[in-house]
């Protein structure tokens, strides 16, 4: 059987919507694009200097 003021003790409201997007907005991670564009403009950065 449940026990509800156990599990109300449990409980932690989650997060206001305001607060979950500057949680998730506020996090510094590289994704898979940013290192795309990085590879990418190394690439170009060592094709220029062949170049030369």
């Amino acid at each position: 059987m449940i026990n509800f003021e156990e599990e109300l003790k449990k409980f932690h409201p989650s997060l206001e919507v305001e607060d979950a997007e500057d949680a998730i907005y506020n996090q510094d991670m590289t994704d898979m694009a940013d290192l795309v564009v990085k590879v990418v403009k190394e690439y170009r950065g060592f094709e220029e200097e062949a170049e030369e």
